[in-house]
């Protein structure tokens, strides 16, 4: 079967995604150290990582972050790590099937990935400008347990074929009132500033993927796609997610953060958490060690993750996830970040 050009720009992404992967690249993660305290007064054996999620309950509070879909190698993927999210018990969000919703053809690339995760948590995947009938379409596509609606306006202005009508927020809120699933609203890598969080609060958003620069910058995959790559001054645009999370601090009490963007190590992860994170989504990570290791070998690699996080939550002297905010005054923050912080107040 002949490929279609939106099936070709999905190998596209995943391969300069590879291509530009650097797992050890210094992000805003890295400003922020942890004060140690040499008597931490914990106990591995009583650390719990389980969590409440909205409506689900959760045994870590990781998730693997939308990645691919609508080709047949990016099926293959699809395929895999639907499995490798089913033996970990990780929440697993599929990348954008706005392809499928235009040619139905490719729904299986997006299907199998709940064929091969039959029980367990699945996010659908679309742009935010999307109508409440393709919105359906993804979540009867994949049985969806929730629906993530993607605002991704830098990677659209940026690739030369994307859209050019940036009018989202009247249809978020038409989505967030008219569909029985969940809503998470996220960005794709540039991150969520204190107004954009109120505006989509008072859409009616609950749940809130802050996406920031740190990890995979579309920015820089599109402009590898023009045909004079003269968009480079785009490139580590946008918010960090150390920065997002700054921003939305203050955020209300029933809006759910997810964090993902830069997202290296369990490390990462805990830092996210004390920063008030409610869990935290990896991506590049993930990607990486899929296109060069087998499913067993990335299960191995998630588990010891969640293991970890149980080690670094003892070191830290936190006994259950809810105990990681109310240790931010553990957190030292370097200069850069500290401007930042005051430029909030």
């Amino acid at each position: 079967m002949p490929q279609s050009k939106q099936s070709h720009r999905k190998d596209e992404h995943v391969s300069l995604a590879e291509h530009y992967f650097h797992g050890d690249q210094p992000n805003d993660f890295d400003e922020v150290r942890i004060r140690h305290d040499a008597l931490p007064e914990t106990t591995v054996a009583e650390i719990s990582t389980n969590t409440t999620i909205g409506p689900w309950h959760w045994s870590s509070p990781l998730y693997i972050e939308a990645m691919t879909g609508g080709s047949i190698q990016t099926g293959k993927l699809n395929a895999r790590l639907g499995k490798i999210a089913a033996a970990c018990k990780l929440p697993i969000a599929t990348g954008s099937q706005s392809v499928a919703i235009k040619d139905p053809s490719l729904a299986p690339t997006f299907s199998v990935l709940r064929e091969n995760n039959p029980n367990g948590l699945v996010f659908g995947n679309l742009g935010a400008g999307q109508s409440l009938a393709a919105a359906n379409t993804a979540i009867k596509m994949l049985h969806a347990d929730a629906l993530e609606l993607h605002l991704n306006a830098v990677q659209e202005i940026v690739m030369p074929e994307g859209e050019r009508d940036f009018n989202w927020l009247a249809n978020i809120n038409h989505l967030v009132a008219h569909l029985d699933r969940p809503i998470i609203v996220k960005e794709v890598g540039f991150g969520i500033s204190r107004p954009t969080m109120q505006q989509l609060y008072a859409a009616g958003v609950r749940y809130l993927d802050l996406g920031g620069r740190g990890g995979t910058d579309f920015a820089e995959i599109e402009n590898r796609r023009r045909p004079q790559q003269e968009m480079t001054y785009l490139r580590s645009f946008g918010l960090s997610t150390v920065e997002s999370l700054l921003a939305v601090t203050d955020h209300p009490k029933d809006l759910t953060i997810f964090a993902a963007g830069g997202i290296r190590q369990p490390l990462d992860v805990l830092k996210a958490l004390m920063l008030g994170a409610d869990a935290v989504g990896v991506a590049g990570v993930i990607l990486h060690e899929l296109l060069h290791h087998s499913d067993d070998e990335v299960i191995a690699m998630l588990t010891s993750w969640q293991y970890q996080l149980r080690l670094l939550m003892a070191l830290v002297g936190a006994k259950k996830l809810s105990d990681l905010p109310q240790l931010s005054d553990k957190l030292i923050y370097s200069a850069k970040i500290q401007a930042y912080r005051q430029s909030l107040a």
